[in-house]
């Protein structure tokens, strides 16, 4: 796995010595995650746009359902079985169709496709990866915030825990159990983020160059904006951005919320 230093040298484009297929997959998910704000959570057609960005080049397969069986493995015992790939197209039909028309709240219904999602396993690899940018893409759409809290970083920091919870709801035969698991860590996130509090302009509070208040700005509009970009926009050297990157997180206006290859800033 690859370490932030090297996930940020491949942001900037620089040359990273690493196995091919680490450094490609961080390339392939840099280019979902901007596909982001154009992807349809209601839409099928997306999720396939998505997975064939992500793993374009992994597997000979991307942007298509498997053909072929698959499972969960904890070691060399299957924990799951996945549905006989002639089921997938129906499955995943039948669970957008159900997304769509599903008048239960959009924080449980969020977690119910992610459950079901991995339950079918569509894909023959990056099921767990598309699942999670998938309820991260729901939730975005119906609330803003949390396109700065994404599915993907609650479950990294838990992830024990969150393969515990898939297995267990798999056991029992209900998904209660992961949704429960999942609301419980999105409340915990939504709380960590309320603690925050500005009781002053940010620039007079932190003494911030006129750069700095335009980098946050520019991270308002748009929280996915790597360094390189940041130094392209402001016509400075990457490592001018990443002084005022690091300057604006050490008095607590700027954060970094995820991986350096997948995260997203969040403006305080």
């Amino acid at each position: 796995m690859l370490s932030e230093d090297q996930v940020s040298d491949i942001i900037e484009g620089k040359r990273v010595i690493a196995p091919a297929r680490e450094i490609l997959e961080v390339k392939n998910a840099l280019q979902t995650y901007e596909l982001y704000s154009s992807l349809n959570a209601f839409s099928e057609k997306d999720l396939l746009k998505a997975h064939g960005v992500m793993m374009q080049g992994i597997i000979p397969d991307a942007g298509k359902y498997r053909n072929c069986n698959e499972g969960v493995f904890k070691g060399k015992k299957c924990v799951h079985f996945a549905p006989p790939p002639n089921m997938v197209p129906l499955l995943m039909k039948n669970l957008f169709a159900w997304l769509k028309r599903s008048k239960m709240h959009w924080l449980v219904k969020s977690c119910i496709f992610h459950y079901e999602f991995e339950f079918i396993h569509p894909f023959r690899d990056g099921n767990g990866r598309m699942g999670r940018l998938w309820q991260s893409l729901i939730l975005g759409k119906w609330n803003s915030v949390f396109a700065h809290l994404p599915v993907e970083n609650l479950v990294y920091a838990n992830q024990q825990e969150y393969y515990n919870a898939i297995n267990a709801s798999s056991t029992a035969g209900d998904c209660n159990i992961f949704v429960e698991f999942m609301l419980d860590k999105i409340l915990g996130a939504l709380q960590d983020a309320q603690k925050i509090e500005v009781t002053t302009p940010i620039a007079e509070a932190v003494n911030l160059t006129a750069r700095q208040e335009k980098i946050l700005a520019a991270l308002q509009k748009n929280n996915f904006l790597t360094e390189k970009e940041l130094a392209e926009k402001f016509k400075v050297t990457p490592r001018t951005i990443e002084r005022d990157l690091a300057k604006l997180q050490q008095n607590k206006v700027l954060e970094r919320v995820g991986a350096k290859r997948d995260g997203r800033w969040l403006v305080k």
